[in-house]
């Protein structure tokens, strides 16, 4: 089998498995439409992180900038133009892509520990910048939300009824429930397919290079700045189209999605599912985002419920010690699993399945080896 051939088919399965999560996710408790739709915009944002991470080592701490810009330019669009999505995606990836450049240019002057610094330092002036001096276009801590009597000029030009709920809609149909899931979900799979081809393609074989030996691609003629760049931007350009869709699914955005603990997080999802593969950093989007959505809801009164098949004295016995790492405590729980994956798995969790499947297929051929030869 080719590479093309594999990639077809990891494309086809990873669109089998998003498109299927409101059936193999019934089982986790996690076939809400609300959730699913998390697991999508947040696989999305570490997808676009991993493209500059992943390819070319550089860590950004910054990427939630671009997250909150996105989310910014989609409110503002559907504000000034329509409630139609489009636009307002469009919209969001241009204006996250200008910031890009921006950050972009002055970040990547440095490597290393001070490249990430600098992309800190200018992701929190981001964020203080929509808290105080921003305010007349973010709304400060109130948050920009859209309003009955936004001006929404296309909408007036082809005569778009304003009654209803003001969420974004498509051809008619509002972004909520199943359609938004499957909108974020349709979009996850053409980030994917881009991002497939972004790695399989000469550009990525470039970024490797940067990764790999920066100095010695300098010492063969290339500059690796504009590569570099581009990289940059198109991260940042996925990172705006995440934020359009959270603001599409609620037409809300806040400046807290631009704090520093935003960007942490997305470094999490990537290393934990796999920092430079293509599906370990939406895996590891989905892990944190079950945790922090289905794993925190768990009480003494579930755990009871569920150790309900022993009796009472053993029952309590392990709902006293599981209690502490589940509810309010699942950040120690998720904790301790990242510290495990770092320690003992530092591919991330795909290396984790890689061993395994290797493991299984080297006992498979082993078997066939072994095999009774017939008598003579």
């Amino acid at each position: 089998m080719t590479n093309v051939d594999k990639d077809w088919l990891a494309i086809v399965a990873f669109t089998v498995i998003v498109l299927g999560m409101p059936w193999w996710l019934q089982p986790l408790g996690a076939a809400y439409p609300d959730l699913m739709q998390k697991f999508a915009i947040y696989g999305i944002f570490a997808l676009g992180f991993n493209l500059l991470f992943g390819l070319t080592g550089y860590l950004s701490f910054g990427h939630a900038a671009f997250l909150g810009i996105g989310s910014y330019a989609a409110v503002w669009s559907f504000k000034l133009f329509t409630m139609n999505i489009i636009p307002a995606v469009l919209f969001a990836m241009l204006v996250a892509a200008v910031a890009a450049v921006f950050i972009g240019f002055i970040s990547l002057r440095r490597s290393g520990i001070y490249f990430s610094i600098l992309t800190l330092a200018l992701a929190q002036m981001c964020y203080n910048l929509a808290y105080s001096v921003l305010t007349p276009i973010t709304n400060g801590e109130t948050g920009l939300r859209v309003l009955r009597d936004d001006p929404r000029v296309l909408d007036a030009m082809t005569g778009t009824e304003r009654t209803g709920s003001l969420i974004g809609s498509l051809f008619g149909e509002k972004m909520v429930g199943y359609p938004g899931f499957y909108l974020c979900a349709v979009l996850l799979i053409i980030a994917f397919y881009i991002a497939l081809r972004i790695m399989r393609s000469p550009f990525g074989m470039m970024l490797r290079a940067i990764k790999s030996n920066q100095h010695r691609m300098i010492y063969t003629g290339f500059n690796p700045r504009p590569y570099m760049l581009t990289i940059f931007v198109v991260s940042g350009m996925y990172s705006g189209l995440a934020g359009a869709l959270l603001a599409i699914t609620d037409p809300l955005a806040g400046a807290e999605r631009m704090q520093w603990t935003a960007s942490g997080e997305v470094v999490l999802m990537t290393i934990l599912g796999g920092a430079g593969t293509i599906s370990g950093p939406i895996l590891g989007a989905g892990i944190i985002k079950y945790f922090e959505n289905i794993f925190s809801a768990l009480n003494d009164s579930a755990l009871s419920s569920a150790f309900s098949f022993l009796p009472p004295a053993p029952r309590e016995f392990l709902v006293t010690i599981v209690s502490p790492f589940v509810g309010e405590g699942w950040h120690l729980t998720l904790g301790i699993l990242f510290m495990v994956i770092v320690i003992f798995l530092p591919g991330g969790i795909m290396e984790g399945i890689r061993r395994i499947w290797k493991l299984v297929t080297r006992r498979g051929s082993s078997s066939s080896k072994t095999e009774v030869q017939p008598a003579e």
